[in-house]
């Protein structure tokens, strides 16, 4: 009798009681997300070690196969890791009440997805150029649908690090106030490890 009525609140007791709400449902969505992207890769390694050898078109003017643009891609890579840390610098600034710092590297990281779209829009042009387009190969719809729908994730992350910067030129976030950062942070930490994971399965193996 004595343990029940000393017993913590029942909602003290739940296993996320102390995981602030906003944070719980960009986890859910960032674990539905990824099982998406699971999903799409998944059909990708299917159809590459199906189609064998002759997974890669040929380029019609040498009659070699296509080769993708590992040296700008590796730098556009290198730019969307550098946009994640320009991200963990600016929620570090906005702990720390360094309103100005914070701000300039939220910039940063959106410029970063800026960036990293125009290259990709930029690499695209030449793949089209050379005639890798999605209807003539199983390789172009695969590379076409895998990188169009992670830079969908990207353009939707570049729209809400621009809303975040609105909100924080008004003065809404704080160091006491800074979870709509950390969200936004979390969904663009997912962004940067599915191409990193994009990258090393369609450029380097």
């Amino acid at each position: 009798m004595d343990a029940a009525l000393h017993a913590p609140p029942c909602e003290n007791r739940h296993p996320f009681a102390a995981v602030d709400s906003k944070k719980l449902a960009m986890w859910l969505f960032l674990g539905s997300d990824a099982m998406g992207f699971t999903g799409l890769l998944g059909a990708y390694a299917v159809l590459r070690l199906s189609a064998g050898p002759n997974w890669v078109p040929l380029n019609p003017e040498t009659n070699a196969p296509f080769q993708l643009p590992q040296v700008l891609t590796g730098i556009n890579t290198f730019l969307l890791i550098c946009s994640s840390v320009t991200m963990v610098l600016s929620l570090k600034n906005l702990r720390l009440g360094n309103m100005a710092k914070f701000q300039g590297f939220l910039f940063a990281t959106m410029m970063g997805g800026v960036g990293f779209l125009s290259i990709q829009a930029v690499e695209w042009t030449h793949m089209i150029h050379e005639g890798v387009t999605a209807p003539k190969s199983l390789f172009g719809a695969s590379f076409y649908m895998l990188t169009g729908y992670h830079g969908f994730h990207v353009l939707g992350g570049v729209v809400l690090l621009a809303w975040a910067l609105l909100r924080a030129r008004k003065g809404i976030y704080t160091p006491q106030n800074y979870i709509g950062i950390e969200v936004v942070g979390l969904y663009w930490h997912f962004v940067d490890l599915v191409w990193i994971l994009l990258f090393t399965l369609i450029y380097l193996l």
